[in-house]
């Protein structure tokens, strides 16, 4: 209950932030619906009409003739939310964002729980999150909320040995990839914590695959329904299977680069300028590759004893990789459009992963601690004077990421 209230506490947080302080001054209603913009009118055509496409899709934006661009977790369950409370799809789309950023809290505090951090880490950490220029996406009518709450709750229930926990991680698995199609590669986490617990000479027993790799395997094999069902679907119905990737393509102008993370001119290293989001996007690239190959670095190349409990940040490793890599992958092409907002998922699991590196392997001087806590104060200051900045933007109707 403690983790469910400080989740809920830390939503309305960022609910007050945003409509109290930054959006418009509008009657309140008409301020609440200042938080759908940009991709929120495509899940609310989803939502009215259902799935729509001519084949071949469209050759540009228009989502009145083809809109299977956006994976269907997150408007189905807005559309089911409007049927049971009688509300416009705006609305619905509204308080389902809401609902799993109150999700991703709970999850956030719950991992703290379990790690035993201590208050003050749990407070700065959770600050270094909301602080983020991005982290106002978990409170508007995007996904990015209800893929966080899915993954974090794959990660914590799939390394639980309660009772029912196998089924929970399962379920949340399938919204995860249900919600965004990086979350079929993320499904893996539970074989990839596996393999690095049982470490890689246990892969040679053959005889021994069944009981130590056959849970994970399932476990990864469910998470990944949701995700093969939506392709399932565009097979039967249009005959593509692949209708989504070949929708962003045509419409979005998506050709994915592989290659992208190992370009320098990928990166971007003087301040981007505020008018520019494509520029601030390119920036928040930039920080988060630096944050995730020093934090990985670090943990694995220092020798630690065992018990520093690096087997439970691998999970959070995996899946902060690969979410970093499929999305400058895909938005390369674009140069690194929206990347502030998908870079914001890698920076919630950097920071998770970041406090429970320090409670296994805390900083002793209390010069270092207070350098630490002096650096994220500023750092946080500067994160929510640029979140203000763009909240502002959003809730205008300005394109931000």
């Amino acid at each position: 209950m403690r983790a469910i209230s400080a989740g809920l506490l830390v939503t309305l947080l960022q609910l007050g932030m945003a409509l109290l302080l930054l959006a418009p001054p509008m009657p309140p209603a008409d301020r609440y619906q200042s938080l759908v913009q940009h991709d929120s009118y495509w899940f609310e055509n989803i939502v009215n009409r259902g799935y729509e496409t001519i084949v071949p899709p469209i050759s540009r934006k228009m989502m009145e003739v083809s809109n299977v661009a956006f994976f269907p977790a997150y408007p189905l369950l807005a559309h089911a939310l409007g049927l049971l409370l009688g509300v416009s799809a705006s609305t619905a789309l509204l308080l389902v964002a809401q609902a799993a950023a109150w999700g991703f809290w709970s999850y956030f505090f719950l991992f703290c729980q379990r790690w035993q951090i201590a208050p003050l880490p749990q407070f700065l950490g959770a600050l270094s999150i909301a602080s983020h220029p991005g982290a106002f996406f978990l409170i508007v009518a995007y996904s990015e909320s209800l893929f966080l709450m899915a993954l974090l709750g794959f990660i914590y229930w799939s390394a639980s040995q309660r009772r029912g926990a196998f089924t929970l991680a399962a379920i949340h698995g399938f919204a995860m990839s249900a919600t965004r199609i990086v979350g079929l590669p993320c499904a893996l986490a539970p074989l990839v914590a596996r393999l690095w617990s049982l470490g890689w000479r246990r892969i040679k027993d053959f005889s021994a695959w069944l009981r130590n790799y056959s849970a994970p395997i399932l476990l990864s094999g469910m998470a990944m329904l949701g995700s093969v069902s939506f392709f399932v679907y565009c097979q039967f119905r249009w005959g593509r299977w692949d209708m989504y990737m070949l929708t962003q393509q045509s419409g979005w102008g998506i050709e994915p680069d592989y290659l992208a993370v190992f370009k320098p001119t990928s990166y971007r290293w003087l301040i981007p300028s505020l008018a520019n989001p494509t520029q601030v996007s390119q920036m928040a690239m930039t920080i988060g590759a630096i944050m995730l190959v020093v934090l990985i670095a670090v943990d694995l190349l220092r020798r630690h004893q065992p018990e520093t409990g690096r087997g439970r940040r691998i999970a959070i490793y995996f899946v902060a990789a690969v979410i970093y890599f499929i999305s400058v992958s895909g938005v390369a092409c674009v140069e690194m459009e929206s990347m502030l907002r998908y870079e914001f998922c890698v920076h919630a699991l950097i920071v998770l992963a970041l406090l429970q590196y320090l409670h296994n392997v805390p900083v002793r001087s209390q010069l270092g601690r207070a350098a630490g806590v002096t650096a994220i104060a500023v750092s946080c200051a500067a994160g929510l004077a640029l979140e203000g900045w763009f909240i502002w933007n959003f809730t205008r109707g300005n394109w931000v990421a």
